[in-house]
C-alpha cells in the first residue's frame, strides 16, 4: 500500500515519495505568539502531529520543524496594550503553546526556529533576491518584485492580471507608491519611532512575515523540502509569497507537497474574535473537555473540510470517547498514559497478532491493521482509521465495564492471551492518532469565590462590559478586559450562541 496525500499545488492526490528514500523533511507553519492559541490551532496541529505519528510508525525517519513568529504587528500592539515588551509577549505566548500541546499529545517539533533569531538568514536570503533582481529597496524598505518570479500564483490559482484589474481604482497610501507593482510585497521594513528594530543594509528595521518561513525553511531542512504544511488560510498570501521568495533565490522547488487543513466554523460561522465565537484551547480545557475527547473530535472529520464545532458535536465526541477510553485502560493504559508531560512517538509499524493467538483471531487482528493502514494511505482518512479502533475496541470496553462492576468471569476472561492481543493492537493503533488512556479525574470545582479572588458579581459585570465593547466593534477594550480578568486568574470561556463562561484559575 502506498500513502496518498492531496498536494495543493497540483490539485490532485499523488502517491506520496519522498526525495530521499527512507526520510522526510516536513516544515509547519506556526503561531504567532501574540495570545492564546485556539481551536483553529488545535485543529491544525492536531491533524499534522497523525501526519508525523503515520509517517514514524510506517519506518520513516521524521524531521518536523516548526517555527515561531515571535516579532509582528499584532505582537507589538499588544505589548503597547500591556505596557510590556515584544520579549515579554512573545515568551509568555510561547510558553504557553508548549503547555496547551503537551496536554493536547502532540509531539514536539524537532526544531522550533524563531524569526528574531533567524535574522542572519533572513538578511542573506534578501540580498540574494536583490543580487538577481527578484527585490529592491526604497526608503529603508525592501520589496520582493512580483513580475520577476513568472510562477506567481501557481499554488493559489491566481493571476496577477485579474488582482490588478480587481485593485483598479483604490486610493494608493505612501507605501503603495513606492512599489513597482501594486502587490510587490515587504521582505524588509524600515523601521517606525518607538518599535523595535534590527540592523541591516538597508538601515534598522525588521523582516516581512513572509521572508521570515523562507529563510527558516532553508536554513533548516535545506532548498527543497518533501512536505510544507499550513491551514487553507495561507495559501494566499503567505504560502504563495514563500514559493516566489525561495523559488527565485535558489531556482528550486520549495516543497514537493503542499499540505492544507480546513478552517474551524462555530455554530455554521467562521470563528473570530470579532463574531464573539472565539475560544480557547486552554479555556475548552480548563471547562472539563478532556484533552482526548478534543483530539478524538477533530478527527472525525477529514482534515481537508471544515469542522464545525457545536455542544452537541463535542458531546458526541465525548461519548465515543468514554467507551474507547475505557477499552485503552482495560489493561493499565500501556500506551504510556503515565507520561502526560510528554508526548510519545509510536512505535514503528509491527506484525501485531502473536503465534499462540487462534488462527481465526490472528486473521481477524491482521485484518483491522490493514483496514486502518489503508485508511490512512487514503489522504489521512482519519474518520475510518477511529472506525477500526472502536471496531477493536467493542468486545474490550464491555469487558471494561463487566470489571468495574466486580464481575468475577470478567476478571478470568481479562487475563486471556486473546484479549492481550486484542488490547495490544488497539493501544498501537490508537498511538498513531495520539490518542491515550485518560485516568478519571475528580469533577472541578471551577466556580467560587477563592480568597483575595473576584466576586462572581463583579465578574459578571466585566463579561457585560465586554460584551457590549465586542457590540460596539471595540475589540481591543474587549481584550482588556479579557487580559484584565485573566490576570486576576479568571478565564474566559466563549461559547457557541454569544454565551461566555468562565472558570478560576
Amino acid at each position: 500500500m502506498t500513502l496518498r496525500l492531496t498536494n495543493t499545488l497540483t490539485r490532485r492526490t499523488e502517491a506520496f515519495e519522498p526525495l530521499q528514500p527512507g526520510t522526510v523533511s516536513i516544515y509547519c507553519c506556526g503561531v504567532t505568539v501574540y495570545d492564546l492559541c485556539h481551536l483553529g490551532h488545535a485543529r491544525s496541529y492536531i491533524a499534522w502531529d497523525v501526519l508525523r505519528r503515520y509517517l514514524l510508525w510506517r519506518g520513516y525517519a521524521v524531521t518536523f520543524v516548526q517555527n515561531y513568529t515571535d516579532i509582528d504587528d499584532k505582537i507589538l500592539r499588544r505589548a503597547a496594550e500591556e505596557g510590556s515588551s515584544m520579549e515579554a509577549v512573545s515568551a509568555r505566548n510561547i510558553q504557553a503553546f508548549e503547555a496547551d500541546m503537551a496536554r493536547l499529545n502532540i509531539l514536539p517539533p524537532d526544531r522550533m526556529p524563531r524569526a528574531t533569531r533567524s535574522l542572519e538568514a533572513i538578511r542573506a536570503l534578501i540580498q540574494e533576491l536583490e543580487a538577481r533582481g527578484a527585490a529592491y529597496s526604497a526608503d529603508g524598505d525592501v520589496y520582493f518584485a512580483v513580475m520577476r518570479h513568472a510562477g506567481y500564483g501557481k499554488l493559489s490559482g491566481r493571476e496577477l492580471s485579474e488582482q490588478q484589474n480587481n485593485a483598479a481604482g483604490r486610493v494608493a497610501d505612501a507605501e503603495e507608491a513606492r512599489k513597482q507593482h501594486p502587490f510587490d510585497f515587504a521582505l524588509w521594513k524600515g523601521a517606525k519611532p518607538g518599535e523595535p528594530s534590527f540592523p541591516s543594509p538597508w538601515g534598522p528595521g525588521r523582516p516581512g512575515w513572509h521572508i521570515e518561513c523562507s529563510a527558516m525553511v532553508r536554513e533548516e531542512l535545506g532548498d527543497t523540502i518533501d512536505i510544507h504544511l499550513g491551514g487553507a488560510d495561507l495559501i494566499f498570501p503567505h504560502h504563495e509569497n514563500e514559493i516566489a521568495q525561495s523559488e527565485a533565490a535558489t531556482g528550486r522547488e520549495l516543497a514537493r507537497y503542499w499540505l492544507h487543513n480546513g478552517m474551524v466554523n462555530v455554530g455554521g460561522e467562521k470563528m473570530s474574535k470579532s463574531l464573539g465565537n472565539f475560544t480557547t484551547i486552554r479555556g475548552l480545557l480548563d471547562s472539563g473537555i478532556s484533552p482526548m475527547t478534543l483530539r478524538l473530535f477533530t478527527l472525525q472529520a477529514h482534515y481537508r473540510k471544515p469542522l464545525d464545532f457545536t455542544a452537541e458535536a463535542l458531546d458526541a465526541a465525548a461519548a465515543g470517547w468514554s467507551g474507547l477510553n475505557a477499552a485503552l485502560g482495560l489493561n493499565g493504559g500501556e500506551d504510556g498514559s503515565a507520561g502526560q508531560e510528554k508526548a510519545t512517538e509510536p512505535e514503528a509499524i509491527t506484525a501485531v497478532p502473536i503465534a499462540t493467538d487462534p488462527a481465526s483471531l490472528r486473521e481477524e487482528l491482521a485484518a483491522l491493521q490493514r483496514r486502518f493502514i489503508a485508511a490512512m494511505d487514503d489522504d489521512l482518512n482519519t474518520a475510518a482509521a477511529l472506525a477500526v479502533l472502536f471496531e477493536l475496541a467493542r468486545p474490550l470496553r464491555g469487558l471494561a465495564h463487566r470489571l468495574e462492576r466486580g464481575d468475577p468471569a470478567a476478571a478470568v476472561e481479562a487475563g486471556q492471551p486473546e484479549i492481550a492481543s486484542r488490547s495490544r493492537l488497539l493501544q498501537e493503533l490508537a498511538a498513531v492518532l495520539g490518542l491515550r488512556h485518560e485516568p478519571s479525574a475528580p469533577p472541578q470545582t471551577a466556580k467560587g469565590t477563592g480568597e483575595g479572588g473576584a466576586t462572581e458579581e463583579r465578574i459578571a459585570a466585566r463579561i457585560e462590559a465586554r460584551r457590549a465593547a465586542k457590540a460596539a466593534r471595540d475589540f481591543t477594550e474587549a481584550d482588556r478586559i479579557r487580559a484584565e480578568l485573566l490576570a486576576e486568574g479568571i478565564e474566559l470561556i466563549d461559547r457557541p450562541g454569544g454565551v461566555t463562561d468562565w472558570l478560576r484559575r
